[in-house]
């Protein structure tokens, strides 16, 4: 055993203890980034459209669970159950009156109206909930401490990944088997095609929003739990990065979403574990991996070549 940990130090500068406590949080980050990112493919895969107000409805699923626990006292699970209704009603609201009356625009008209949206729920956060940082409320059972060999891992580290996970199986099973999932499909192929098949389009990318709105939410409320401070401007950076591994999975494929967001996790931790003075470009990371992806794949790895809608 000694030996191994030698080679490993040697090879990798750091104890094998060591190298996995950040591997069990870079897949926990990692975890965070892919059920985020699979609301912006959602979205994406049947409007062709970049919700980038996505960054900030997760913003608002966090800041209803604070006030609903801090400020009315509500139990947090009620709470939690609360701010995903809110959240999903937001997004059907921003779909309905920024991006349907918009549909048959251009897409930079609707790209436009979509970093709007984005402005004005920031600063709307900003005026009602005030600009200085306040305490997420975390359930003392996601603060517990396991050691395993010397790794220190938190309960909310272990929750985070099988809630991706469950999430993720939940939804492809949506998709791929229910008639409602099968009108999702055929709505992200052809619009007036699923027309003449009787495919209530407006209702069907509705449901996307809330679904995608959802899944913000809940990625919002578990972001909280691990990173539990919260202001206005929170959903910015995130959003951006989960934006980034949907596109480095593949724009519009699900499970190119979720690789993406484990990709991106993990290797911008592994790379400020490995590279300590590379800290503070933690965030071009993100960045600089979706530039090659770019290069290299320019669909996504595991995304394909679709044409346009116009």
């Amino acid at each position: 055993m000694e030996m191994l940990q030698s080679f490993f130090l040697s090879i990798t500068g750091m104890s094998v203890e060591s190298f996995f406590q950040h591997l069990s949080n870079g897949i926990s980050l990692g975890s965070l980034y892919a059920l985020i990112a699979i609301g912006y493919t959602m979205v994406y895969g049947i409007l062709r459209l970049i919700n980038f107000a996505h960054g900030d409805i997760f913003m608002i699923s966090i800041y209803s669970v604070f006030y609903g626990v801090a400020v009315f006292a509500i139990p947090w699970p009620v709470a939690v159950v609360l701010s995903i209704v809110i959240t999903v009603f937001l997004g059907i609201s921003i779909e309905k009156t920024a991006y349907r009356p918009l549909r048959n625009s251009s897409k930079i008209s609707i790209l436009i109206s979509a970093i709007g949206v984005s402005f004005f729920l920031q600063n709307l956060a900003t005026v009602v909930f005030g600009g200085r940082p306040k305490a997420y409320p975390v359930p003392e059972f996601f603060s517990r401490i396991y050691n395993f060999s010397g790794i220190s891992i938190t309960s909310v580290t272990f929750f985070i990944p099988v809630m991706t996970i469950f999430f993720l199986l939940v939804l492809l099973n949506f998709i791929n088997h229910t008639k409602t999932g099968m009108a999702m499909r055929a709505v992200s192929r052809d619009y007036e095609a699923s027309r003449l098949m009787a495919i209530d389009v407006d209702f069907i990318i509705m449901l996307t929003f809330g679904i995608g709105s959802a899944l913000a939410a809940i990625g919002g409320i578990m972001w909280g739990l691990k990173y539990p401070q919260i202001s206005p401007f929170m959903g910015v950076i995130p959003g951006l990065k989960c934006f980034i591994a949907a596109v480095i999975g593949g724009i519009g494929n699900i499970k190119g979403a979720v690789l993406g967001g484990f990709m991106l996790g993990i290797g911008e931790i592994l790379i400020v574990a490995f590279l300590p003075s590379m800290t503070g470009y933690r965030d071009a990371f993100a960045f600089v991996l979706l530039i090659l992806i770019l290069l290299v794949k320019p669909q996504g790895l595991l995304g394909e070549n679709v044409s346009e809608k116009v």
